[in-house]
């Protein structure tokens, strides 16, 4: 018993310095493809950062992201997870018939100041109608889907306290009753945070009519599926290998539609909605107008002078798609990276119509609509 207690110890050393070796030999990488996201670096040594204690945490985080097959040890944690009949990993619940989800906090005082920016933002718009799209996650969609006693916040209470605390003229647009209703509709993706392009269609529907126009049919496009290998940003944190891979589709106008995608005030260029060599990559959902990006401005064929500006998270990259075929122009503007004065922006371009789209997860969260009160 002894000598097999002393090989036991030997092998389980030699494991762990094995991968205390390879984790020090190992390159830093920059940026996870499966996360979608940049890694820590190592951090800067200071006097401060030691005595605050932030310094340790630094490292706590640059050593998570940077291990040695990250994706490989989680999958096992996620596994063993699932065997012990945990409902997550990481934060994400595992749901019935394949679904992921991530919980939902109740809000915080950001929810409420996000509220405030919005308010100030509506005072400096003069013969400019704004709407407002807060869309629910998959979790305020699919509860019964959930693992039992799973614990969420509502998304629908959220929503609603944020149309209570706006103050201004604003057309909220009824998005959570739509997209209940076609729930039994593949509407959100099972490993992503994102609303897929149904999702999107059916939110687009009570965007246009809120508008006051005529929404297009289904009939009046062409449904391709152009990957069933998309995995999302819920598949990136439970890494559970047993949750099959998600299908994105497009939706190809049968008439004569063209565009043109304009990035970043000219850095680049694009002659399609869609970015195709993202589906040789990780994150697929970038094929919706190439991803995040400051400021897009997309051109139509439609030669009605109207323009709408969309202050946005990438929710609204699966839904411009289908607006751009009402507007000769759509200007896009992400407030993580562009902090210009919006309401300035919205003079100089002539912008008749703004429209803003945020998941309510992000919205509750996001710190940046801050700058709609310059």
């Amino acid at each position: 018993m002894k000598r097999l207690n002393t090989i036991m110890i030997v092998v389980f050393a030699v494991f762990v310095g094995g991968i205390a070796c390879m984790n020090l030999l190992a390159e830093d990488e920059p940026f996870s493809q499966a996360e979608n996201r940049p890694l820590m670096q190592f951090p800067e040594l200071s006097l401060d950062k030691i005595i605050s204690g932030e310094f340790s945490k630094d490292v706590e985080t640059y050593l998570s992201d940077q291990f040695v097959q990250k994706r490989f040890w989680t999958s096992i944690k996620a596994s063993a997870q699932k065997a012990v009949l945990k409902k997550d990993n990481n934060g994400v619940y595992f749901g019935k018939d394949g679904y992921l989800f991530e919980k939902f906090e109740t809000p915080s005082e950001q929810l409420d100041a996000n509220s405030e920016s919005i308010s100030r933002f509506l005072e400096k718009m003069i013969s400019v109608s704004v709407y407002g799209l807060l869309a629910p996650t998959s979790i305020e969609l699919y509860p019964e889907k959930l693992p039992k006693f799973a614990q969420t916040a509502s998304e629908t209470d959220a929503i609603q306290r944020v149309r209570e605390q706006v103050r201004g003229d604003i057309d909220w647009i009824e998005a959570v009753d739509a997209l209940k209703a076609a729930k039994e509709q593949p509407i959100y993706y099972h490993t992503d945070h994102h609303w897929t392009t149904h999702g999107a269609y059916t939110a687009y529907r009570s965007a246009i009519e809120k508008m006051g126009m005529e929404p297009l049919s289904p009939d009046e496009f062409t449904i391709r599926t152009v990957s069933e290998n998309f995995r999302g940003t819920f598949d990136a944190k439970a890494n559970d290998p047993s949750v099959a891979a998600d299908e994105i589709d497009v939706y190809i106008p049968k008439f004569n539609g063209s565009y043109d995608v304009d990035i970043d005030d000219g850095q680049s260029k694009m002659e399609s909605l869609y970015a195709w060599e993202f589906l040789e990559k990780r994150d697929q959902y970038s094929l919706f107008l190439g991803g995040n990006h400051r400021a897009v401005t997309v051109h139509s064929n439609v030669k009605n002078g109207r323009k709408l500006m969309i202050i946005k998270d990438s929710y609204a990259h699966a839904l411009v798609p289908f607006l751009i075929n009402h507007f000769e122009e759509i200007y896009m503007v992400d407030l993580r990276y562009d902090h210009r004065n919006m309401a300035q922006v919205v003079k100089e371009k002539g912008i008749q119509d703004v429209l803003f789209v945020y998941n309510i997860a992000n919205f509750a969260e996001d710190q940046n609509l801050i700058w709609l009160r310059q």
